[in-house]
């Protein structure tokens, strides 16, 4: 699990010469919320508690709206389900 916890932050760290300023951005908030994810589902579910916690937590760390930490959440949970 933790090789592909790593592989998958590489991805992340190593950003495409093409990508802009703000994909760049995109990549360090989903890295954040794929981490914050992992470390949840280790014991294996996610409670509304957590979920608030990381929206919380999300929200101190990067400047988005309700709707977009919703949406990083999501693709959050589905990055680390594939990862």
């Amino acid at each position: 699990m933790l090789k592909t916890l790593k592989d998958l932050f590489d991805s992340f760290a190593q950003p495409a010469p093409s990508q802009s300023p703000a994909q760049r951005e995109h990549a360090v908030q989903l890295a954040a919320a794929v981490l914050l994810v992992e470390v949840v589902r280790s014991e294996s579910s996610m409670d509304t508690a957590e979920r608030t916690t990381m929206v919380a937590a999300l929200r101190g760390k990067f400047a988005l709206s309700d709707d977009e930490l919703e949406r990083l959440l999501e693709l959050a949970v589905t990055t680390s389900r594939t990862a």
